[in-house]
């Protein structure tokens, strides 16, 4: 054994004092006061703004498939009153308004099918 360390030894049921001690109270407030708050950044806020993205595009994607879906519609309405010619007038005028509204909802009916044939996929 060391002279030096005679002074210093401890039994084994004492614990042995380091040449380092415990950080001062204040500074450990502080770390524990960077850590929360890295910690609310990192679960909270970097989700928000990724679920803030996703839900921009979502939004805008939704508004540009109605758009088109609706210029579409009306772009069929179109063609069928102006290039058919005399077939439907008078009596049969309505027809391809509801022509045109059966496609839509048919155009509907596979994009919801199609969602959710994805979304069993996805599970």
């Amino acid at each position: 054994m060391d002279p030096a360390d005679a002074g210093t030894a401890t039994s084994p049921g004492q614990p042995r004092a380091s040449a380092s001690s415990a950080p001062p109270l204040p500074q450990l407030v502080t770390e524990l006061w960077e850590l929360v708050i890295a910690y609310v950044k990192q679960e909270t806020v970097v989700p928000l703004k990724k679920l803030g993205r996703y839900l921009v595009l979502g939004i805008a994607g939704s508004l540009l498939l109605g758009f088109s879906a609706i210029f579409f519609g009306m772009a069929g309405l179109r063609a069928l009153q102006t290039e058919t010619g005399d077939t439907f007038t008078r009596d049969w005028s309505w027809a391809p308004y509801g022509i045109v509204f059966v496609g839509l909802l048919l155009g509907a009916a596979i994009s919801w099918k199609a969602r959710g044939a994805l979304r069993k996929e996805s599970t």
